[in-house]
């Protein structure tokens, strides 16, 4: 087989294609959580399913990320001509885990769904749902390993339509079986991991990935864990940050954890959509380039420059008419000062939507500089300041002063990483995110604050979407150019 490099034509499709996926995927859970919501409302029954999908959540950070750590390794594997067996002894040994994680659950799942509720009918709603939540999410992990081998031949198209494909199905597969009780929610999952996986190993098997043999000591199991878990660390502790912003949310009063948690839905759906996608399609090129410590500086800042330019634009409209938007997607509980609280809240988010975006675009490059030693200590170090800042601004400035401990924590966690790829990589692309957030969020404050000034929120917003999109071409010069020609020439 001859591999065959993207043009910078490819790079626009690849990366459309990928965040488009990205929204089918997060589109396609808000879906399933308003049918949940409205069919089952809150009660016993979802926090058991709930605590199961906690443990799912967990699984499925950890594959998601898996992806991004594997894919340099797979690139040099292909350079190597090793791709085949490369992709074969990771699936075997994933899938070894898989059978076992699987064979431990079900034996388990009675205590396990004990020790994740708090009485007996959520207890029951667990353990049927964590027999077929945790298979999906090791599922998840073998769909990461064979999306890794295919972007390691520039074949980014099959993953995102598995993915988009399986995250559909599982709304419908839930809408179908909802008469079944909250637990058809866990069967979709399960399915959507399961066609997932299918499309992806047909693909593997078409471009004939799967068919060179393997010896046992070929599968460096242990090895092959531990990269799993080294992996994970980071990805999980910045998820924890959220966990403990969302506890000190809890003491502000009723109903704050559950704006937060929309708010914090929405920017990181943005930061998911922007920076993960291009951090996805990038790995492979950047790995095959070399010389990451000269090229980091540059592929952060530029993607920044095109991750920004998209999320300036959603701040400015959730800014306007947020409040009426969560109205209508969640019902009468979220009205008047509610949703307000809610568009603001996105807004106040904007620092760590940009210190998230810095982190899931700074994080794939140390497994492409081969540089893993410091992630553990990063993430032990991260989550430990969290809790005193947290406690500190919350404090100070109250549910604000939490939305800004996270972007704080988040920006320690982002330093970290770029002085563990190298002590002068960190100023560098300190002085070099000055001009895009400074531009960007100039550009979405004059375009839409101006407006708002003088008409109705909804004609407001979308004056400033117009607006905003003359500002941003007015950019071209400023970075915004050469960001985009970065990225077509990443791919060439």
């Amino acid at each position: 087989m001859q591999d065959t490099h993207s043009t910078g034509q490819g790079a626009l499709l690849n990366a459309v294609l990928t965040g488009v996926s990205t929204l089918v995927v997060a589109g396609s859970a808000a879906g399933a959580a308003t049918l949940l919501a409205h069919e089952f409302g809150r009660n016993a029954s979802t926090d058991g399913f709930f605590g199961a999908y906690g443990v799912y959540l967990v699984l499925g950070i950890a594959a998601q990320s898996f992806r991004l750590v594997l894919a340099p390794e797979l690139a040099r594997a292909a350079s190597a001509g090793r791709l085949a067996e490369e992709t074969r002894a990771w699936l075997t040994a994933f899938l070894l885990v898989a059978i076992a994680g699987t064979v431990t659950v079900v034996v388990l799942a009675g205590p396990i769904g004990d020790a994740l509720t708090g009485n007996a009918t959520a207890a029951h709603v667990a353990t049927r749902a964590i027999v077929w939540l945790v298979p999906a999410a090791l599922a998840q992990l073998l769909t990461a390993i064979a999306a890794s081998a295919l972007a390691a031949v520039d074949d980014y198209r099959v993953a995102a339509l598995a993915y988009g494909v399986g995250a559909l199905s599982s709304v419908v597969i839930f809408a179908l079986l909802i008469g079944h009780g909250v637990v058809a929610l866990a069967w979709g999952g399960a399915f959507n991991c399961g066609l997932t996986l299918g499309i992806v190993m047909v693909a593997l098997l078409r471009r004939g990935l799967l068919s060179s043999p393997i010896a046992r000591h070929q599968l460096e199991f242990r090895t092959r864990l531990w990269r799993l878990v080294e992996g994970a660390m980071v990805p999980l502790a910045a998820q924890g940050l959220y966990v403990v912003a969302l506890v000190l949310a809890g003491g502000l009063g009723e109903g704050k954890q559950t704006s937060l948690s929309f708010a914090y839905l929405i920017a990181a759906v943005l930061v998911t959509t922007t920076a993960s996608t291009l951090s996805l399609i990038s790995a492979v090129p950047l790995t095959r380039r070399g010389r990451i410590d000269e090229t980091a500086a540059t592929h952060i800042v530029n993607s920044s420059w095109l991750s920004l330019a998209l999320i300036a634009a959603a701040a400015g409209v959730f800014a306007l008419v947020g409040g009426p938007v969560f109205e209508a997607v969640l019902g009468s509980a979220y009205s008047g000062d509610v949703g307000r609280e809610l568009g603001q809240l996105v807004v106040e988010l904007a620092p760590w939507t940009v210190a998230s975006v810095v982190y899931t675009l700074t994080f794939p490059l140390l497994f492409v500089a081969g540089r893993r030693r410091a992630l553990l200590p990063l993430a032990i170090l991260a989550l430990a300041l969290h809790v005193p800042i947290g406690i500190g601004l919350r404090a100070w400035l109250g549910l604000p002063g939490v939305a800004v401990a996270l972007a704080v924590s988040t920006f320690l966690l982002v330093g970290g990483l770029l002085a563990a790829l190298s002590p002068r990589l960190l100023a560098g692309v300190s002085r070099g995110l000055v001009r895009p957030v400074v531009a960007q969020a100039g550009s979405a404050v004059v375009a839409f604050g101006v407006l708002a000034l003088v008409v109705d929120r909804w004609p407001a917003a979308i004056g400033g979407l117009a607006l905003y999109a003359l500002l941003t071409a007015g950019l071209w010069r400023l970075g915004l150019g050469r960001a985009w020609r970065y990225l077509r020439s990443l791919h060439e």
